[in-house]
C-alpha cells in the first residue's frame, strides 16, 4: 500500500512538472512568434513531450492560454494601484501611474505585442485579455479623478487618457528612444493640456 501511495505521489509530481514544461514552452513561443503562429507540435517539441501529452494536459486552447497568462502575470506583475492612488494631485498621480505602467510594458513587451496583435485573429484570447481590460478600465478611472476638465473638453480629455494607457502608444515612444519616465512626463502634459481644453 505504501509503495502504491508513493508511486501515485511520484506520478503526480511528474505530471505537474510536465504541465509546467508545457506552459513554459508555450509562453516562450508566444513571446517569440505569438499565439497565432504557435503550434501544438512546436510546444511539444520545446517541452520535450508528445503532442498527445500537450492535449492531455490542455484539452483546449483556452486552458493553455489561461495557464500561460498566469505564468506571465507571475513573472511580470502589473503595477499595483496603491502606488498612484495615494497621490492626491491629479497630474502627479498620472505621472506616477504612467511611469509604472510603461516600465511594466517595457518588461513584457515581446509577449504583449504578440498577444495584442493576435487577439483579433484568435477569439479565445479575448477571454484571456478580459482581466487586462478590466484592470485598464479601473486604472483609467483612477487617473481621471480630480481633474478640472474645461467645458466641452471631456471627449478630448478621455481620448488623451486612453492614448496614454495604450500599449501601442507607449511602444511608439519607446521605439523613438523615449524612456518610460520621459514618456510618462510627455503623456501627463498631453492629458493636462486636453483637460484645459
Amino acid at each position: 500500500m505504501k509503495k502504491r501511495i508513493y508511486t501515485l505521489r511520484e506520478r503526480a509530481v511528474q505530471q505537474d512538472e510536465t504541465r509546467k514544461r508545457i506552459v513554459e514552452a508555450t509562453a516562450s513561443l508566444h513571446a517569440e512568434v505569438g499565439p497565432a503562429a504557435t503550434t501544438i507540435s512546436a510546444i511539444a517539441e520545446r517541452a520535450g513531450v508528445q503532442r498527445l501529452t500537450v492535449y492531455r494536459h490542455f484539452p483546449d486552447d483556452a486552458d493553455l492560454f489561461r495557464a500561460c497568462s498566469a505564468l506571465f502575470e507571475e513573472r511580470v506583475p502589473p503595477p499595483d494601484g496603491a502606488l498612484w492612488n495615494q497621490v492626491a494631485e491629479p497630474a502627479e498621480r498620472v505621472r506616477t501611474a504612467l511611469t509604472a505602467l510603461y516600465e511594466y510594458y517595457e518588461a513584457g513587451a515581446p509577449m504583449m505585442a504578440h498577444v495584442l496583435r493576435d487577439a483579433e485573429r484568435l477569439p479565445v484570447l479575448q477571454d484571456v485579455l478580459a482581466s487586462t481590460e478590466s484592470y485598464m478600465t479601473s486604472m483609467a478611472a483612477d487617473l481621471a479623478a480630480g481633474w478640472h476638465v474645461a467645458p466641452g473638453a471631456q471627449l478630448l480629455f478621455g481620448g488623451a487618457l486612453a492614448l496614454s494607457l495604450d500599449f501601442w502608444s507607449w511602444r511608439s515612444l519607446a521605439h523613438s528612444g523615449v524612456s518610460p519616465a520621459d514618456a510618462a512626463i510627455l503623456m501627463t502634459r498631453v492629458i493636462a493640456a486636453s483637460a484645459a481644453g
